[in-house]
């Protein structure tokens, strides 16, 4: 294989010969099985591995037709790369550690494209585990030989895994950084679509719409979708289902957020790629939050999950989704064995977490041992760890993980504000909270109205409409709309509306 194999157009090709002719041929059926792997029929994959070894363990030759002794002296390591990636596909860890080590083994040390599949599967068994910064190292090392080898969508590929680690780190720059390099590489080429492309933007939509960069993210998603299939990984209908979903939600549509994730598990296949956030508990965060609390309840108990159970990195989202559900349960209906539950469960994620290096599961654990405190009418306690998120979360431009608790993390912010801790972050997390009205204190007004902007302000409170605020200023509807522009990026409303609203609650009126 080289950095242009693509599975469906080759299988395409091999599908026309006949089943016992590519048994014949070993080097075919080692081809064969790993285009296979790559469209994630990991069964088939299997049989054509069989149907290659058996040549190669001495019993008989008979038969066997060999066109290329270079490529057949590969198969060994081939092979054992090809049952890594089905070992760890399968959750069998130790597998993949045993038949990646025996490739690499096999493999010659310039032999890069045969190394990369053995050293990737390394960093993804350590991923799986946890073990974050050593499955960077390996899938890293990995991607490099790829580069050096000329196979630069083989060198790509594993751009969103190495990204998706550093997420998990809480290095959001770092991540948006690996994402743009690989992009620097593509534009070295001359090729327009170079497989795995796709989820490189599809990766910079949902990291800027972390950081609250709208425009951005919608920008590089409208360019995954462009791009399509054609210069996507075969799992790409899949992860794009699930961004979208985050997008539908962010435009009030949880309904048609939960309607992308029902496609995006119809388009799931297993894939040596660790899977820490599976859909089906997204799906159940969302029902959290239209309230469908019976449903999150369903999921939890067919999941097997308990305050008590055994956390694990791969099952950390999970079980963060359980914390959540026992905190709405509270707030539902006054259980109070739901929230000390919660933060029972939330102090030993914490733990977990923090052990494994995993920051940016900690800035969410903390977010929500703070809301946990605060639905009890705890404030002095949420402060605590609200203010060590904050902390945490600032230098990496985090907004979404604040400002999609909506509401309550709103009303939290303000009483953070009042207490003098950030308050030019807080200003920007709450503008972004709620973007029809969102909540400033007394004191946040890092920006004061002019007298003009006042003048505007206590206008647009009565009946006039723009123009004729104009003309009662003396002033041009431009110059007037400049006002008024300026008036909702410092009150932090965008409705005319809201902004009197504010104005009242901040006694400028």
């Amino acid at each position: 294989m080289d950095g242009s194999f693509q599975a469906d157009t080759w299988l395409s090709w091999a599908d026309a010969l006949p089943p016992e002719l590519i048994r014949s041929m070993p080097v075919l059926s080692v081809a064969y099985a790993w285009a296979m792997l790559n469209m994630g029929d990991l069964e088939a994959a299997e049989s054509r591995l069989q149907d290659a070894a058996q040549w190669l363990d001495g019993t008989t030759t008979t038969g066997m037709i060999v066109v290329d002794d270079e490529q057949f002296l590969t198969l060994p390591a081939s092979i054992a790369s090809a049952r890594a990636y089905i070992a760890q596909a399968r959750g069998d860890v130790a597998g993949t550690i045993a038949y990646a080590e025996q490739a690499l083994a096999l493999a010659p040390k310039d032999d890069y494209v045969r190394r990369g599949p053995a050293a990737s599967l390394l960093g993804l068994a350590y991923w799986g585990q946890g073990e974050l910064e050593a499955a960077y190292r390996a899938l890293a090392e990995a991607m490099d030989g790829f580069r050096l080898a000329g196979s630069t969508s083989f060198a790509i590929s594993g751009t969103y895994g190495l990204a998706d680690i550093r997420v998990a780190q809480g290095r959001l720059r770092e991540a948006i950084n690996v994402y743009e390099q690989s992009l620097h590489l593509v534009d070295e080429q001359e090729s327009p679509a170079i497989r795995g492309t796709a989820e490189l933007y599809l990766g910079l939509s949902l990291l800027h719409r972390e950081q609250g960069n709208a425009d951005t993210a919608a920008e590089y998603l409208s360019k995954s979708l462009e791009l399509g299939e054609s210069a996507a990984l075969a799992n790409w209908p899949n992860r794009m289902r699930i961004v979208r979903a985050r997008f539908q939600e962010d435009a009030g549509d949880p309904n048609g957020a939960l309607d992308l994730l029902d496609e995006a598990a119809r388009f799931y296949f297993p894939t040596p790629v660790p899977d820490p956030k599976p859909v089906a508990a997204m799906k159940a965060r969302i029902w959290i939050t239209q309230g469908r609390l019976s449903d999150a309840w369903a999921w939890a108990n067919e999941q097997g999950l308990s305050i008590d159970g055994d956390l694990s990195y791969l099952r950390e989202f999970e079980y963060l989704t359980l914390a959540r559900l026992l905190i709405a349960q509270y707030r539902a209906d006054g259980t109070n064995a739901a929230v000390h539950e919660a933060i029972e469960l939330l102090a030993r994620l914490l733990h977990a977490a923090e052990a494994g290096g995993r920051m940016g599961s900690v800035i969410e654990i903390l977010i929500l041992q703070a809301l946990a405190y605060q639905t009890q009418g705890d404030a002095s306690s949420a402060l605590e760890p609200l203010a060590r998120a904050l902390v945490l979360a600032e230098p990496e431009g985090y907004i979404r993980i604040f400002a999609d608790e909506g509401e309550p993390m709103a009303g939290l912010l303000s009483v953070a504000a009042e207490n003098g801790i950030a308050p030019d972050y807080i200003r920007r997390l709450l503008m972004a909270t709620d973007k029809t009205e969102t909540p400033i204190v007394a004191g946040l007004l890092t920006d004061p109205l002019s007298d003009r902007e006042l003048d505007v302000l206590r206008l647009l409170g009565t009946e006039l409409s723009g123009p004729e605020i104009a003309n009662e200023l003396m002033v041009s509807l431009n110059t007037m709309r400049t006002h008024t522009k300026n008036i909702y990026s410092k009150l932090g409303v965008n409705s005319r509306r809201a902004a009197v609203r504010r104005a009242e609650e901040l006694d400028l009126l």
